[in-house]
Order: structure tokens, then C-alpha cells, then sequence
């Protein structure tokens, strides 16, 4: 996706979908990502993305963020077992179960039980939907 911004002072993210034979959500997703990466802008006067480079280190947010770090380190372990609509994820000695309803993710770990989601979603939900997404990746790259 960051390869078809070419500058463009407005970014529509269904011609940008349809370049890169991706899915809407996909290419929200890739924007929300590069934003963060401070690559993309999005102006909410004109409720548009725009192209841009900031001076600074992309990986910093993800460094400074603990629970997707940790997400990315049990997905990396192999704690993620992925059953349909639930999963369960081993993280420390205990498995924690992650439910989804409606698109929302839930577990049953401490941070979702204080805080239902308010403050992001819990390490274990986001390994979860990083494992989902590698699943349909390397689903998508069989022959």
C-alpha cells in the first residue's frame, strides 16, 4: 500500500483498495499503520488521508506499546491455537480464552475484565488477531 501513495494530496481508500487487489478493510488497516508510522495523515476537516513523511522513527510507537509487543511475542512463541470463532493463548502459566462476537474481541485475562476493551484490546486478543491475519495470509499463499 505505501508503495501507491505516490503523494497523492488526498488518498481515497477504495481506488486504493482496487490498485492494490486488496479489501477496503485491508487497506484502512495498512493507512492506520502507516499513520502511525507517521507516513500517512489523515485531516479531519476534509475527512481524507493525505501522504507524508515525518522525521522520525517508525518503530518507536511499537516499541513504546508493551501489549503488542508482547502480542507479537506470543504469537512468535506459538501460544495462539486458533478454534473458529474462539481461541485459546498460553501466556505465562496460565490459557486464557479469546472469544469473538460481531467483530469484537474478548478474553478472559485481568486487563479485559478492569477495562472491557476502553484501553485497547489485551495482549492476548491482539496475538489472536495477528495469528488470524497470518492464517489467512499464508491461507491465501497456497497453491
Amino acid at each position: 500500500v505505501a508503495v501507491l501513495l505516490a503523494w497523492e494530496p488526498r488518498i481515497d481508500p477504495a481506488d486504493l483498495a482496487a490498485q492494490a487487489g486488496l479489501t477496503a478493510d485491508r487497506v484502512r488497516a495498512a493507512l492506520t499503520r502507516l499513520g502511525t508510522a507517521g507516513r500517512v495523515g489523515y485531516d479531519v476537516a476534509d475527512a481524507a488521508y493525505f501522504h507524508r513523511e515525518l522525521p522520525y522513527d517508525a518503530d518507536r510507537a511499537e516499541r513504546h506499546n508493551p501489549r503488542l509487543v508482547d502480542a507479537r511475542r506470543l504469537v512468535a512463541e506459538g501460544a495462539v491455537e486458533l478454534d473458529g470463532e474462539s481461541a485459546a493463548v498460553a501466556s505465562g502459566d496460565r490459557r486464557y480464552r479469546v472469544r469473538e462476537s460481531d467483530g469484537v474481541l474478548s478474553c478472559t485475562c485481568r486487563w479485559w475484565a478492569d477495562h472491557r476493551g476502553r484501553r485497547g484490546p489485551c495482549k492476548h486478543a491482539l496475538a489472536v488477531r495477528m495469528a488470524r491475519r497470518g492464517a489467512v495470509v499464508a491461507a491465501g499463499a497456497a497453491p
